[in-house]
């Protein structure tokens, strides 16, 4: 018979695939666009634009500077989406405003994501280890902001009221935290 920490710790690992699963899943299925396009509106989507950190210098902005903590390996690439803080919206395929992609760096990334106007975003990460663009549960990661619980009860998609945040005329700075099955 499994002991609790075992039945616990085995919770937690598919709560945490569960949720590299969604982000990995969801980032995967929009089309990507010309890296010039910027959102000039909330209603502006699929953006893909480059990490320019110059968007998040002081007196620059909006933009939100998301600091990428725990990437696993320096395999495969990195994708950090920018989503309207709203329930129609977080997470939901093409609803992206500004989508930064670059490779992998172990340890900790900092990215800068551009946001057309003041207001209220939420941020999902995704790692995808092979680089190969498909689901990989066992290996990929993924993180949201807010650092929210991902749980076998939320299919890996926590509620936007748990991952937004508002941001000013300047620059808003959080960090987030990636989890991996693994």
């Amino acid at each position: 018979m499994a002991s609790n920490w075992e039945i616990t710790s085995g919770i937690k690992k598919s709560a945490y695939g569960i949720g590299a699963a969604a982000l990995v899943a969801l980032a995967a299925s929009a089309p990507a666009i010309p890296a010039s396009a910027q959102a000039s509106s909330s209603t502006d989507y699929r953006n893909v634009v480059s990490n320019n950190m110059r968007s998040c210098a002081p007196g620059s902005g909006p933009a939100v500077r998301v600091t990428i903590n725990g990437v696993k390996s320096a395999n495969g690439t990195v994708r950090a989406q920018v989503y309207n803080g709203t329930r129609a919206d977080w997470l939901e395929s093409g609803r992206w405003l500004n989508r930064i992609e670059m490779p992998a760096r172990r340890g900790r990334m900092t990215v800068c994501l551009p946001v057309p106007k003041s207001g209220s975003y939420a941020v999902a990460v995704r790692h995808d280890i092979n680089g190969n663009g498909s689901t990989e549960i066992r290996t990929d990661g993924g993180a949201m902001s807010n650092n929210p619980s991902i749980s076998i009860f939320n299919l890996g998609k926590p509620a936007v009221d748990e991952t937004r945040f508002s941001v000013g005329s300047g620059v808003k700075s959080i960090a987030i935290t990636m989890k991996y099955f693994n």
